[in-house]
């Protein structure tokens, strides 16, 4: 492995936790009726759901691959290192947010933060990949692209 680091959310973590110790508290005092408890059955899996998938982003990097893992690994996304172009660190907009969303640099996957990497590929698309140490990240990338 060329490079590995995983980038936790620890805001989106609290408010996780805190959304859904809300949900049980109001359910212990206002008891709800079944409808009720039905709705707030869903929404702490929703959030329990959220808290798997969105809480951490783990980006390898190795001679051929580049990898970006969310959470446990569910939603991922993996480029050959021939395919890329080019990248440079970003500043992202707060309005961006965390999670997965459309971007002017592309699809952001991102937990935490707003620095980012905006990745080029070699047929024009982009994408970019939150992270605390966006010169660390694009020095890596470079410098297997720079052997290639």
């Amino acid at each position: 492995m060329r490079y590995e680091h995983t980038q936790i959310g620890y805001l989106t973590i609290c408010a996780l936790f805190g959304a859904a110790a809300f949900v049980a508290i109001t359910g212990i005092v206002a008891p709800a009726d079944r409808h009720g408890l039905l709705i707030s059955a869903m929404i702490e899996v929703t959030l329990l759901i959220c808290a798997i998938v969105f809480t951490k982003l783990t980006i390898k990097i190795d001679d051929k691959t580049l990898r970006a893992l969310l959470g446990v690994g569910v939603i991922r996304k993996r480029v050959p290192m021939a395919e890329i172009a080019g990248c440079e660190p970003i500043r992202i907009r707060w309005w961006y947010g965390w999670g997965i969303h459309l971007t002017p640099y592309g699809w952001l996957y991102n937990v935490s933060g707003l620095d980012a990497v905006a990745i080029t590929l070699r047929n024009g698309r982009k994408f970019a990949l939150g992270t605390e140490h966006p010169h660390e990240l694009s020095a890596a990338i470079r410098s297997l692209l720079s052997r290639s």
